[in-house]
């Protein structure tokens, strides 16, 4: 099964966060293929710029390679997939990571209740 974690999942994970216990199995099954945006990245960088998180983004991207993650890169397509989405949500970055879900397709890990209106492929944490 293809995964894409979501920021917050992402983080949950890194950290070992007993939040991410009801997904623990799936993200760890040998079947899962397990993704992380290029997005959640870029999320990252502005939030630690601004002040709203501390985290360290080289820290985070070497253990996203650790944990046998792959990176996916944000493509024309995932882009042309964000102007077909209603706006239920306006965080650019969620937008972005429900266009990939959505144009891989990839089953999304996230904790917003807001994401499950776009498609069925969320899964809430």
């Amino acid at each position: 099964m293809r995964l894409l974690l979501d920021t917050n999942v992402l983080l949950w994970t890194l950290a070992g966060s007993p939040k991410i216990q009801p997904v623990s199995q799936l993200i760890l099954a040998p079947e899962s293929e397990v993704f992380v945006s290029t997005a959640s990245f870029w999320e990252i960088a502005i939030k630690t710029g601004i002040g709203k998180l501390t985290a360290d983004l080289t820290e985070i991207r070497q253990a996203v390679t650790a944990s046998g993650f792959c990176e996916l890169s944000i493509r024309g397509e995932h882009v042309e997939t964000i102007v077909t989405l209603p706006m239920h949500h306006k965080d650019p970055f969620d937008r972005m990571i429900v266009a990939q879900a959505i144009t891989e397709p990839m089953r999304l890990l996230t904790g917003d209740r807001q994401l499950a209106v776009y498609t069925e492929l969320v899964h809430l944490v």
